[in-house]
């Protein structure tokens, strides 16, 4: 690897003071518990690691006077398991007494429980099943700074609840980068309540302009991240918290460090959400004396979570972003550059516990190009799940709740269109019968329409399969660059059936069978695996989930949408014979969109199960040919 350059001493804050038993936080507190039993919402604005995502539950459940239990938000899986066992080990408690946590695969709660760490769709489920939190006293939404759609749901709907049902419902926002004036506006001119907070040093080197290698110019972020990881492992102490955008990134730094043949006390270890919790506590728990680590992680490191022993950051400033594109209906996984807010975050994470460094792999000259704050996901996301939500609490028109920034009207205009499409709301927005029974389901409304459907063709359990293959990560690895994209072969996988040229990722496996357990669970049918004679109606339910995607070849490996969209396979694969596909992951990118995952289709099957909205033209035309 060729050697990266940096700037030393760009950036150098005095050191602050050190903490001890008392957290920053502490000096808040007595403002804040006044502020909320003054008001209905409160906003509290504390730095990273001030200790406010385990040190304000538990001295707000301490301070009493509020009616229920204490819920906080989570934006991430990892963060709400891991905040609960941190607050469960300062009461020298199991988690899931007096604190507990739920997410959508995973839950520790008891009688008991006083404090839930939820995460923020987990919030959304408890509205629609009871909108009046009866047991709820206090909603703490913590990190909401990332701005999670959910969040922003949530908020919206907790301020309906404040306003029709409960005026003893408490709010807490809490966050660490964004605006506190503009939320406090948001909750009717709530107090903010500033924790100044105390860290220590760190030093942030940038990228050396003599290096000629800037961050936006198609370098390799596996190879920088290593190279700047194995230089700093030689000229400082401490463990190590690597920031890169995805699993493949992980994956490629991982085979580079290993190349690399570290030192035996030293250890690598990825972080991100799909993996198990016991792979995430390996990732998290501290080092013991003598040893490394390097922290592999995305942006689920980036907040909430404490990683003991932390003096070292290397920033890759990117990460992955969902973003939905109205004009094609499709979703596009894309790499962008995170904002400054973001890098702060990371760059904090080196300053915990004792100084540290944080190594920025772009120019310092860029720095200032980034966005001040990352985009609000609603402005950005597929609102079908959204426009579902607010048509079963009984919203036709978004705008008559509050929101921080309004749901594109367009994109939700769509979706509903989309929902009639799928029978979930009827020609005035009103909820049907069949919607709300795809909003009970703990799922996507394309796919919870597709469960619903193949009860009548006895094929729910193939279809609950289909789904948490489409819910959870892909279980198949390719040792090529030619990447099996047929749905089937993802069905065979989960069967134990060996696909050629691909690996199987067991931990995957086991979700996806755990996550298709509980939908069938919801749906009140029998545990059990899939048919593989019903293997060939893959693509027929499929259908169900995306008629929007129905697609038919044109030549070789092109097809065209119902829609008119062209869309491409990389290879013919096991669909290279098929006349017509339905497609369940797309590439939204380019002229025409490059198919993932697909399977193919009968006609006759079409035909029947699509009747109604087929309709057949007859058209004369008319050629003159010239003599």
């Amino acid at each position: 690897m060729q050697d990266i350059l940096f700037l030393t001493n760009v950036i150098k804050p005095d050191i602050r003071y050190r903490f001890s038993m008392t957290l920053p936080i502490h000096d808040a507190l007595p403002e804040l518990v006044r502020a909320l039993h003054a008001n209905q919402s409160v906003v509290l604005q504390a730095p990273p690691g001030a200790g406010k995502s385990t040190i304000v539950p538990l001295e707000l459940m301490k301070a009493s006077g509020f009616k229920g239990k204490i819920l906080m938000l989570e934006p991430r899986r990892v963060a709400a398991r891991s905040v609960a066992i941190r607050m469960a080990t300062l009461l020298n408690e199991q988690v899931g007494k007096t604190v507990g946590y739920r997410t959508r695969l995973d839950t520790k709660v008891s009688v008991q429980t006083k404090i839930e760490v939820v995460t923020e769709g987990i919030l959304t489920r408890m509205l629609q099943h009871d909108a009046a939190l009866e047991d709820i006293g206090l909603v703490i939404f913590d990190e909401f700074h990332e701005r999670s759609l959910q969040a922003d749901l949530g908020l919206a709907l907790c301020l309906d609840v404040q306003d029709t049902l409960r005026d003893d419902l408490k709010l807490l926002i809490m966050s660490a980068t964004l605006d506190g004036a503009s939320i406090a506006k948001l909750l009717g001119n709530a107090p903010v309540v500033t924790s100044e907070g105390k860290s220590f040093a760190v030093t942030t080197y940038y990228r050396d302009v003599n290096s000629q290698r800037a961050l936006w110019h198609n370098h390799d972020i596996a190879h920088d991240a290593a190279k700047a990881t194995l230089h700093a492992l030689n000229e400082h102490h401490g463990d190590v918290l690597v920031f890169l955008p995805g699993q493949s990134e992980i994956r490629r730094v991982l085979k580079f460090l290993d190349e690399a043949s570290l030192p035996t006390n030293i250890h690598v270890y990825p972080l991100y959400g799909e993996l198990s919790a016991a792979e995430q506590d390996r990732a998290i728990q501290p080092s013991i004396d003598g040893q490394r680590k390097i922290v592999l992680a995305t942006n689920i490191a980036e907040t909430s979570l404490t990683i003991d022993g932390i003096c070292i950051v290397i920033d890759s400033g990117v990460e992955r972003r969902s973003r939905f594109d109205p004009n094609s209906g499709m979703n596009s996984l894309e790499r962008v550059r995170i904002s400054r807010a973001s890098a702060d975050q990371r760059r904090g994470r080196a300053g915990r516990t004792q100084s540290g460094v944080c190594y920025r792999l772009w120019l310092e000259s860029e720095h200032q190009t980034l966005a001040a704050h990352t985009p609000a996901e609603i402005l950005e996301a597929d609102l079908l799940p959204l426009a579902l939500e607010l048509a079963n609490w009984g919203i036709k028109d978004a705008t008559t709740l509050r929101w921080l920034d309004a749901p594109p009207i367009a994109t939700l205009n769509q979706a509903n269109d989309l929902l009639k499409w799928l029978g979930a709301i009827d020609d005035k927005g009103s909820i049907t019968a069949h919607g709300r029974e795809m909003n009970v389901l703990a799922t996507h409304p394309r796919l919870a329409h597709m469960l619903l459907k193949s009860q009548s063709l006895n094929l729910t359990p193939l279809a609950a399969e289909l789904a948490a293959l489409l819910t959870e990560r892909d279980i198949l690895r390719a040792r090529s660059k030619e990447r099996d994209n047929d749905m089937r072969s993802r069905i065979e996988a989960l069967h134990g059936i060996s696909i050629p040229n691909h690996d199987s990722d067991i931990g995957a496996k086991q979700r996806v069978l755990r996550s298709a357990d509980q939908l069938l669970q919801q749906l009140q049918v029998k545990v059990e695996r899939s048919r593989h004679d019903h293997l060939h109606d893959t693509g027929r339910l499929l259908t169900f989930a995306y008629p929007d995607r129905i697609a038919r070849r044109t030549q070789d490996n092109r097809f065209v949408l119902m829609n008119g969209r062209g869309a491409m396979l990389d290879h013919a694969g096991t669909l290279g014979n098929a006349e017509f596909i339905a497609i369940a992951s797309l590439d939204g990118a380019g002229r025409d969109a490059r198919i993932q995952l697909a399977a193919p289709l009968q006609l006759d099957e079409l035909l029947n199960d699509f009747a109604q909205q087929i309709k057949i033209l007859e058209r004369v035309e008319w050629h003159e040919r010239d003599e």
